[in-house]
């Protein structure tokens, strides 16, 4: 490996019990990373359930309550969670025991559930955390505050796997080089038995949690094989554009997205209804929630050829309806989805239908109630 580019007076101001450690870590990321870090980087030790907190804090700034209760309804309507579920509620639930560490890109603070001792898991998160933070100071990570700001969920999305696959590929890489066979396997080991229950969460929810950490793995590691660091580095100058991009790398960065819009059907549907919710819906949200009821390898087929999606929702206070309409690539693949969303519609209990493929074009409907749906039908045609 060629020396990396260490910036000078590097250092890091730590409160808690391991500075010396955190400190060499930080040594080691510079190195695998091919980089230095520019400024110092605060790291502070605190419990889970500290960390779940702060998430959620984080979560109520860049997504209002109000929002999460509204996009609750949308979804819940489309059937990937169940009758009631909050999002909000399910968001705290994962990251007060899915995270043990999270970097803040706005104050530059690093926050784990370090201890007196660290272990290999504990320290494996540091590297994480520490890749976070040196990409942060290179490439600037709070667009992606930027992008969850404007909405741009689909943009977001995939940014997000960019950056979350960087420092999960950078810190098996770390782990592969710093610590021992033994300690490799203690970190499997620590990470079977953490009490990490996903227990009460829904698995829509889990899954869309977990999916930028691997699948965006996955994505820096077919860029580190197309063109090495620089290839990697490249992707965070020019942000892929969508989550079909971190699925199939052989589309980033050439194959942007179609734009599709739905238009407000809110007079039509009557006179108390008004737009509940837009979304931006990717490859990724789609793959996942046919696979709540699909095979996953069906799931993955019949989203491969998607090229653009947009959900928007409406309610009148008591019912809901929502048109999810998506872009594909060929009338074949339009039609490989409708069929895949006809099974899985047919495999719920929701009111909801798919209308006939409109060439490359695919719209389905969903409602609350049969009544609600047939009004929606109406709107839509």
């Amino acid at each position: 490996m060629p020396e990396p580019d260490l910036d000078s007076g590097s250092e890091v101001r730590a409160e808690g019990p391991t500075p010396a450690l955190i400190a060499q870590v930080m040594r080691q990321v510079e190195q695998i990373r091919g980089f230095g870090y520019s400024e110092r980087v605060v790291a502070e030790p605190v419990s889970q359930e500290e960390i779940g907190r702060d998430l959620l804090q984080y979560a109520d700034i860049a997504y209002p309550r109000g929002q999460f209760a509204r996009r609750s309804v949308a979804w819940d309507t489309i059937g990937v969670i169940p009758d009631g579920t909050s999002l909000r509620d399910a968001y705290e639930s994962y990251g007060s025991g899915q995270v043990i560490g999270y970097y803040d890109t706005v104050s530059g603070e690093l926050k784990f559930t370090g201890s007196e001792s660290p272990s290999p898991l504990e320290r494996i998160t540091l590297a994480h955390e520490l890749t976070h933070a040196i990409d942060d100071q290179r490439f600037g990570l709070e667009r992606l505050d930027v992008l969850g700001a404007e909405c741009r969920d689909e943009d977001a999305a995939a940014a997000l796997a960019l950056v979350e696959g960087n420092a999960t590929f950078f810190m098996l890489r770390w782990a592969q080089t710093f610590l021992s066979a033994a300690e490799q396997v203690q970190v499997g080991i620590e990470a079977a038995t953490q009490d990490t229950s996903t227990e009460g969460i829904p698995p829509f929810v889990t899954r869309l949690q977990a999916w930028p950490y691997d699948q965006g793995m996955r994505f820096i590691s077919a860029l580190d094989s197309r063109g090495g660091l620089d290839a990697v580095d490249e992707a965070f100058r020019d942000l892929p554009a969508s989550t079909e991009q971190i699925i199939h790398p052989e589309r980033y960065p050439n194959d942007a997205p179609t734009p599709v819009d739905v238009p407000d059907l809110s007079a039509a549907l009557g006179e108390e209804w008004e737009d509940l919710d837009v979304m931006a819906i990717g490859e990724a949200w789609l793959q996942i929630a046919l696979g709540l009821r699909l095979d996953g390898s069906d799931a993955g087929s019949a989203t491969a050829g998607w090229d653009g999606g947009t959900y928007r929702a409406w309610s009148d206070g008591s019912q809901t309806a929502v048109v999810l309409s998506t872009a594909w690539d060929s009338p074949n693949d339009a039609r490989e989805f409708a069929a895949a969303m006809t099974d899985w519609i047919d495999q719920g209990d929701e009111h909801a239908t798919v209308l006939e493929s409109d060439g490359t074009v695919v719209t389905a409907l969903f409602a609350t109630d049969a009544a609600t749906l047939e009004s929606l039908h109406a709107a839509a045609a």
